[in-house]
């Protein structure tokens, strides 16, 4: 390997080391300055003194959140959401476009642009929320899970990986008795790691993420998502943050409910499952971003 050791490469290596290491910095201080302020006291954040680090630490927020016992249970919603939905979206997502990738399938260029439209164009709000309540799924996990379950962009990648693997491995594998189930479970499938990873991890973000459904078809708040939870925290938090602006409640009084804390507290309990599971998948990740980048 030959490496060049020039002046300006040195100096081009500096300069991109240095603008990674901004790019990490700015990236970090976001979620460090949220696990700092919820486990800080409400005050300290108030007064402006909490950076990155935590200020009169306290672990108040987080046994709050225990004892009220809505966030727990929001966040066990959140994985059997995440964890039921992922699966279906990614048992869908790699049957059709396994069969979308594949000349022999009749019409295949038709069904391409069905799936297209609807990547494009949907039926509305109210329609689809009367779709929802029409076919008995209002209320229920899979409102939050069927209508979302095929992602066209997703599905777009899926296809061309699959596009990737050459047809004459099926042709082989038909000569050996093998049928198109056969094919996709034990050829497709284990051919496309990066892809299956790289699309799960988008889908499960997503599913983690996602509150607005819950808004929509969820009537039971002890069916609530975390996100949800999170999200009336907040507003809590701006209205009581209001009110001291008001003059209609004291700092104090705002401090002593300690609403700030706890909304930082439920933020980094919602981020933390996805920087755990991140490092795993990285690998796959990385090569799964490069779908489609390298022809040869």
């Amino acid at each position: 390997m030959i490496t060049d050791r020039s002046f300006s490469s040195k100096v081009l290596d500096i300069v991109v080391h240095a603008v990674m290491l901004l790019v990490l910095a700015v990236t970090l201080y976001p979620i460090l300055h949220i696990f700092a302020a919820s486990f800080s006291s409400a005050q300290a954040y108030n007064l402006g003194k909490v950076t990155f680090y935590p200020v009169e630490f306290s672990l108040k927020a987080y046994k709050l959140i225990w004892e009220a016992g809505a966030v727990p249970r929001a966040f066990l919603n959140s994985v059997l959401y995440t964890t039921v939905g992922t699966a279906i979206s990614m048992i869908l997502t790699t049957s059709l476009a396994y069969a979308l990738s594949r000349k022999r399938l009749a019409l295949r260029k038709v069904y391409m642009i069905l799936v297209l439209i609807t990547m494009y164009f949907n039926g509305g709000l109210i329609p689809n929320f009367l779709l929802i309540k029409q076919l008995g799924l209002y209320n229920t996990l899979w409102a939050l899970t069927l209508p979302t379950a095929i992602s066209v962009y997703n599905l777009i990648i899926m296809r061309s990986y699959f596009q990737a693997i050459p047809e004459e491995i099926d042709e082989s594998a038909y000569l050996d008795g093998a049928n198109d189930i056969t094919i996709f479970v034990r050829i497709a499938l284990p051919l496309s790691q990066a892809a299956l990873f790289t699309i799960g991890l988008f889908y499960a973000v997503a599913y983690w993420n996602s509150w607005f459904s819950a808004l929509l078809y969820l009537k039971n708040m002890d069916s609530y998502p975390l996100q949800m939870v999170l999200r009336q925290i907040i507003i809590r938090s701006e209205l009581l943050m209001q009110s001291v602006q008001a003059g209609e409640v004291s700092a104090s009084e705002m401090a002593a409910i300690d609403v700030t804390s706890v909304k930082f507290a439920t933020l980094f309990i919602s981020i933390g499952p996805m920087m755990l599971i991140y490092p795993f998948i990285q690998k796959y990740f990385v090569k799964g971003v490069m779908i489609g980048s390298l022809k040869g």
